[in-house]
């Protein structure tokens, strides 16, 4: 199968889904996805942190499957939009960076899923 060549590349900077409204089958509307948000490994960062208090960068790696460059990559792209916060300190002589949610970050990822729930709910209906 030939891949669309043709996708929109996401930005550095990319903002939260714009608020616009998409029609669905049946009628339905539904705001558009967070694409911050619904990126794999970005919504498992944010998934991850969710049900954790806190994970250090090595736990995220572990937990997540990924290399340092990709990790690093996506929770800086979630601390840019104040999804993450992101703490560094030193443990003896080796540095620790720990994240954590913040609450923009569990307010979007709770739009995120609420919003899936409703195009679930919505295709199941056809």
């Amino acid at each position: 199968m030939a891949r669309n060549n043709t996708a929109r590349k996401e930005s550095a900077h990319e903002k939260p889904s714009s608020g616009r409204v998409r029609a669905v089958a049946g009628g339905n509307s539904l705001p558009d996805l967070d694409r911050l948000i619904h990126e794999r490994m970005r919504l498992g960062i944010v998934s991850a942190l969710a049900a954790n208090q806190s994970l250090t960068f090595n736990e995220l790696k572990k937990l997540l499957e990924t290399t340092d460059g990709n990790l690093s990559v996506h929770a800086r792209k979630l601390e840019e939009a104040n999804y993450v916060a992101c703490t560094k300190s030193f443990e003896g002589r080796m540095p620790k960076t720990e994240y954590r949610l913040t609450e923009a970050g569990r307010r979007a990822l709770e739009k995120y899923l609420n919003h899936m729930e409703a195009l679930i709910h919505a295709m199941r209906e056809l």
